[in-house]
């Protein structure tokens, strides 16, 4: 089998495919024929060496894939060969076939597109446990998403609205912006050309916003944190501009706000039967037609390199996917 493969760390161009042997599962185990992978910045990261977890190479990126159940280790019970499933691991998912936990394995509806699937879990996974879990967001309550034309951010707006909030897309140029409205946004933000904590300011009468969507980081987070109402609730999802934001702790105290820090991986691994308690209420969402993911651009294994410099320079609206 052919597989996307990281020898060393370095930037994307440093990637290679090579051919490996077929997988095989151990106890407890899943191999998925992958049919597509989602592609996310933290894979930018990983590859580099500069996530929370450092895999040693040589090994796969990817953590997010659609596909066909192939084999199953001792013990597994849920999934059967031929099954569609969807999954996550921590990374393996550019390649042919990917070796999963059978904890991390669901069935995928029959009328899901492998690509819809594989573009799914992680972002929608991050904001409904962020939304749901982490902030408790309230009906009637106001979302500012940053980055919202983004995986993350146009899945919390998409949320948002599910959910009953009042949302607000932030994002640096028009384009995205219509984009967002497309998704449901109620009003919009371009951040570069106005000036975030006062358009805030001026959209919520003075009041603030209830919870922050952020991930984002670098100069926005500030003025974002700036413009939240008492009791706000501000969300730390991650820092796509590379810069890690140094906050004014004094602020938290003068908003009566918090600061809550959002891992959906590790939730995932700590805590699989609720993470896929949530990921079950999203499918239901999404055949309900609440949700409708946006991919901008589907790419071959072999310019996997191309669809990860599109997500570290920023040009990426909602998603894109590798299509095995």
């Amino acid at each position: 089998m052919r597989a996307v493969v990281c020898n060393a760390y370095g930037p994307p161009e440093s990637l290679v495919v090579a051919e490996f042997e077929p997988l095989t599962p151990g106890r407890g185990q899943v191999v998925i024929s992958v049919k597509a992978c989602g592609v996310n910045f933290p894979d930018t990261l990983i590859i580099q060496g500069l996530y929370q977890f450092k895999p040693s190479p040589p090994f796969s990126p990817g953590s997010e894939v659609a596909g066909i159940v192939k084999s199953v280790g001792a013990g597994v019970e849920h999934v059967r060969p031929g099954d569609r499933v969807i999954s996550i691991a921590p990374y393996g998912g550019f390649a042919e076939e990917m070796v999963a936990e059978a904890a991390a394995v669901i069935p995928m509806p029959d009328e899901m597109d492998f690509d819809v699937a594989a573009s799914f879990a992680m972002t929608y996974g991050t904001d409904f446990y962020a939304l749901k879990d982490r902030a408790r967001l309230q009906p009637g309550e106001t979302l500012l998403a940053l980055g919202a034309a983004g995986g993350i951010g146009l899945a919390a707006v998409e949320l948002g609205k599910a959910m009953g909030a009042r949302v607000i897309a932030a994002a640096s140029s028009e384009e995205k912006l219509a984009i967002c409205r497309q998704h449901g946004a109620d009003a919009t933000i371009n951040y570069v050309s106005e000036d975030l904590k006062e358009r805030i300011k001026t959209l919520t009468n003075g009041q603030g916003v209830d919870v922050v969507v952020d991930p984002v980081g670098g100069g926005y987070s500030e003025p974002a944190l700036r413009g939240m109402a008492w009791n706000g609730r501000f969300l730390v999802i991650g820092f796509t501009t590379g810069e890690i934001p140094r906050i004014p702790l004094n602020l938290t105290l003068l908003k009566g706000c918090s600061i809550v820090g959002v891992f959906w991986g590790s939730f995932n691994a700590r805590d699989p039967q609720h993470s896929q308690e949530n990921l079950r209420e999203l499918l239901g969402w999404l055949q309900e037609g609440k949700l409708r993911p946006l991919i901008s651009a589907r790419y071959p294994l072999e310019q996997a390199a191309d669809a990860l410099n599109d997500i570290t320079h920023r040009r990426v609206t909602g998603k894109v996917v590798l299509i095995v």
